[in-house]
């Protein structure tokens, strides 16, 4: 079967490899481009690869399928129809009983309850009923969907912004789980929007976003009715459809009025019609299973008065009736759901366009690896003190000297475990056993907290620290109904489920995977310690939710890995050059640029209608009713005197608009309506036009100018204050294959030495083993020879423009400009630079017969040579101050004869 998120995907895969093909908004080609820093290495900008993927998903679903309805979006996909019902779970013995038409087999999936009960069509029939375009994207944990919800918010907005008239979100409604608003909104807030936005776009994004959350007692939300680019927090219960509670006896009359109950349903009424006024909304559910309670879909029940069995509108139908009331009082757009998971009680939600599981995770490198790290105990229940020593004695051994990676010098925090209780009496029953386990390895009572429901508000906060305090003394946690959703303790390296757990609310599985959560740079994997009656649990919970199994889940591997490298030398001097820049000025010598601007006064373009006016009186019909009726004649015009704009205002907007002096359209102006005469407003587009006619010859040409080149910039790293220290630091994400090609200080043969000549920021993460060899030979040389060298620095690792200003450009065959970073840059004491570049050896000819061509003043014809060329063209105008060397390598070796004028600039010759 091909779900409807796999078929989505082979589509959005063809558009990323068509470079996102949309003529009529193209700039969400520039949106989608910036989520990829500048050049080969494909290093994202901010966003993980899963959440560039669903907005990748996001956007193919908006502008090139036109925001389909789900119904609507299988016709598009799957226009065969039996692949089509394939997709939508129904069978060939339900499309015969419709007689085979497929219209007759819709209307009874939405209209017959006992027909969608019996062949758990309950999924495919809320696909089917919605009158809104609505999706879900299932991310699994630690994926950052809340922070993707800011992406698609922001990248919307953008493109609001870029085309006022574009059917682009103007406004949008978040729905956040009520006990984790607060964090929702705060991680909404320091989200780096201009990590997501070209800066051209971030800047109006920045001024325009209004970020605003319910409170309790508010009456109103704080937001101007009517407004845009306003982006609401709320949970469901303030925002709502209610309806006030009803005593059972409906004939007793009610003692008191104005209860709790109708004034929080009113203030909810309230807040949903300042909502209903905003323009283009988009609806956003973020942990959408929890928001729609634990009955996803409502649930069966029988008719007390016919006794057939009825479909409850419940769970996700309290939030579907509040958006059903917005997309009838407002134009919604889209509403967004996002969850963990693309089932409900195994069926597979017929709506979901992404699906992102634990596997695909652990891959990725977001998620710690379970691999071989499952262990399950043949223990029963009875057994349950055995199973705690046990548990101690196997994470002391292999855990207790495992430290998440250090961070700007100090220390990472230590592994900790999490004991899983049924109640509190089994915690307190075998808290003897954990103490005593521990007790033996010469581990203090002080490494353990117990934590549960109705433990104090101090307790409470200490385990809330645990997850962020690297010093927290606690290492042992004894948990009851306590650090499942929402807990991110990336030092949890382990869990435990001791006796039969509730299996309530994926209790069992959400406590399993809590030790899953990943940081940059750790390499040691999780573990889950069971018993035989947790791991069926677990199992039904796992295939249930994720559609996947224990098996499958404990032998996947990491494909990628993330690393956080720390800038070392913030502060690094700059290459002072002369570098040649493209400008674009009007053509020297055409008489059209120099001839004096000349206006003629639109007569073609129609001034704004009047306004129209009609004459109704009342009237009584026949039956008694009154109504109004239009008065023979029809309506009058009034007249509507055009907006006028005095020369001067007239001619300060065209001018700003097409870049010329204010004076030199002011003339014009005059010229053409007189003195003192007025200009209508609606006659500026027309007079645009004249001046794109007049003024629009335009050429290319390069000037020279003198630049100092940062070779890093600490202001696009994320700062942070650790130890007292500004630490500036940056996240990357690479192939497993490559994590030998991953180097440190530590990593060479000599670290002080390193550190001291190299390394400004760590680790260095190398493209290729003669990259890392060329490093290891210079670091040597530095140590061997005497020079006056202050550092040789990796630059090929970073190219993100925020970063780094060490780049060249050139014109790719696409006829765009790109940028192109060099691998190496050697500084000596005296201020001159040898910039290194490591090629493969099969490039050699295309780059020696593209710089031959440099000096015969021709263009370069191939990539490698345009590349080539564009740095060279540096050195030609910085003799005294850099040269540009290419090394080429042969397999995993650089070719012998490169090394010599690398050799020679270190002695100084």
């Amino acid at each position: 079967m091909t779900y409807l998120y796999q078929a989505l995907s082979q589509r959005v895969d063809a558009w990323r490899t068509a470079n996102y093909p949309c003529d009529e908004f193209p700039a969400i080609r520039e949106i989608l481009e910036f989520a990829l820093e500048e050049g080969d290495s494909g290093q994202l900008r901010y966003l993980r690869r899963a959440q560039l993927r669903a907005l990748e998903t996001y956007w193919y679903l908006r502008l090139v399928l036109g925001t389909p309805k789900v119904p609507e979006l299988y016709e598009q996909l799957f226009e065969d129809l039996p692949d089509r019902l394939d997709a939508m779970g129904v069978n060939e013995k339900l499309f015969k009983e419709a007689k085979y038409n497929y219209s007759a087999l819709i209307q009874r999936v939405r209209e017959d309850n006992q027909f969608v009960r019996d062949n758990h069509l309950e999924s495919l029939r809320e696909s089917l009923t919605l009158d809104y375009a609505s999706y879900i994207l299932a991310l699994a944990m630690g994926a950052g969907k809340t922070i993707l919800m800011g992406s698609i918010v922001a990248t919307e907005f953008a493109m609001a912004m870029e085309y006022p008239e574009g059917p682009f979100v103007q406004n949008a409604l978040i729905f956040a789980p009520g006990k984790t608003i607060l964090s929702s909104l705060r991680e909404l807030a320091d989200v780096p929007y201009d990590k997501l936005l070209p800066p051209r776009m971030h800047k109006p994004f920045a001024a325009s976003l209004k970020l605003t959350f319910t409170r309790d007692g508010d009456k109103q939300i704080p937001i101007v009715w009517g407004s845009t680019f306003n982006v609401i927090v709320t949970n469901t219960e303030k925002i709502r459809i209610q309806k006030p509670n009803v005593r059972a006896n409906a004939q007793q009359a009610r003692l008191f009025a104005g209860t709790k109950a109708e004034e929080q349903t009113e203030l909810a009424n309230l807040r949903l019609q300042a909502v209903a006024s905003l323009p283009h909304l988009a609806v956003f559910s973020d942990e959408a299973h929890h928001t729609y309670g634990q009955k996803l879909l409502g649930k069966w029940e029988k008719d007390k008065e016919t006794g057939e069995l009825v479909f409850k509108d419940d769970g996700i139908k309290k939030v579907r009736r509040t958006i059903d009331y917005l997309a009838a009082e407002t134009n919604l757009v889209v509403v967004i759901n996002a969850t963990g998971t693309p089932y409900f009680e195994r069926q597979p939600l017929r709506d979901v366009v992404v699906w992102y599981g634990l596997g695909e995770g652990i891959r990725d490198g977001v998620l710690k690896e379970l691999a071989n790290n499952i262990k399950v105990f043949d223990l029963g229940d009875g057994e349950a003190d055995t199973l705690v020593a046990n548990v101690i004695e196997d994470f002391v051994r292999d855990y207790w000297a495992v430290r998440l990676p250090p961070v700007g010098g100090n220390p990472g925090a230590p592994a900790r475990l999490a004991l899983y209780f049924p109640n509190i009496e089994t915690r307190d029953e075998l808290r003897g056993a954990v103490e005593s386990a521990l007790a033996l390895r010469g581990i203090g009572t002080d490494t353990i907290l117990a934590v549960d429901g109705k433990s104090s508000e101090a307790t409470r906060r200490q385990f809330e620290a645990v997850a962020r305090n690297p010093d927290a003394p606690e290492r042992v946690l004894l948990l009851v109904n306590m650090g499942t959703e929402g807990w991110n303790c990336p030092s949890l390296f382990a869990t435990a489920l001791v006796r039969k757990l509730a299996n309530s609310n994926n209790f069992v599985l959400q406590a399993a995977t809590r030790c899953l959560r990943q940081v940059p740079g750790n390499t040691v994997p999780a573990r889950v310690y069971l018993t035989d009656s947790n791991k069926k649990t677990l199992e039904s919970q796992l295939a249930e939710t994720y559609g996947t199994s224990l098996k499958d889940l404990g032998a996947q591997q990491a494909e990628r890995v993330e690393r956080e490298i720390v800038l070392h030398r913030p502060h690094l001097p700059p290459l002072l050059i002369k570098k040649r820049v493209l400008r674009y000025r009007r053509k020297v010598g055409d008489p059209a640029s120099t001839a004096p601007l000349h206006f003629t006064v639109p007569t073609d373009v129609a001034a704004p209608a009047g306004i129209t006016v009609e004459t109704l009186t009342p009237v009584q019909t026949a039956s008694g009713n009154t109504t109004l009726q239009k008065v023979d004649g029809g309506g009058d015009q009034l007249p509507a005197p055009p907006p006028e704009l005095d020369a001067y205002t007239a001619a300060a907007e065209l001018a700003a608009n097409y870049h010329l002096p204010t004076a030199e359209v002011l003339a014009a102006l005059r010229q053409a309506y007189g003195a003192g005469a007025d200009v209508p407003n609606y006659h500026l587009d027309a007079l645009g036009l004249q001046i794109e006619a007049q003024r629009a010859q335009y050429e290319a040409h390069f000037e020279e100018i003198d630049v100092a080149i940062a070779l890093v910039k600490a202001d696009g790293f994320d700062r942070t204050e650790r130890g007292g220290h500004s630490v500036y630091t940056a996240r990357i994400s690479f192939a497993k294959d490559k994590e030998k090609l991953y180097l440190s200080a530590a990593d060479t043969a000599d670290a002080t030495h390193a550190l001291a000549r190299s390394f400004h920021y760590e680790g260095y993460n190398f493209d290729s083993l003669p990259e890392a060899g060329f490093l290891q030979w210079t670091l040597g040389q530095l140590q061997n020879e005497a020079h006056q060298i202050e550092g040789v620095w990796f630059t090929g690792g970073i190219t993100d423009p925020a970063k780094t200003d060490l780049y060249a450009e050139y014109l790719g065959d696409d006829g765009r400009w790109h940028r192109y970073t060099p691998d190496f840059v050697l500084r000596s004491a005296d201020g001159k630079h040898l910039v290194v570049e490591i090629k493969r050896d099969s490039f050699s000819p295309d780059i020696t017969a593209d710089l031959a061509r440099l000096g015969r003043g021709e263009a370069p014809q191939t990539l490698e040579g345009k590349k080539a060329v564009a740095l060279k063209q540096w050195e030609g105008l910085n003799p005294d101050k850099l040269a540009y060397h290419v090394m080429f390598a042969d397999g995993s070796e650089l070719k012998t004869e490169g090394y010599a004028q690398v050799r020679d600039f270190i002695r100084g010759a």
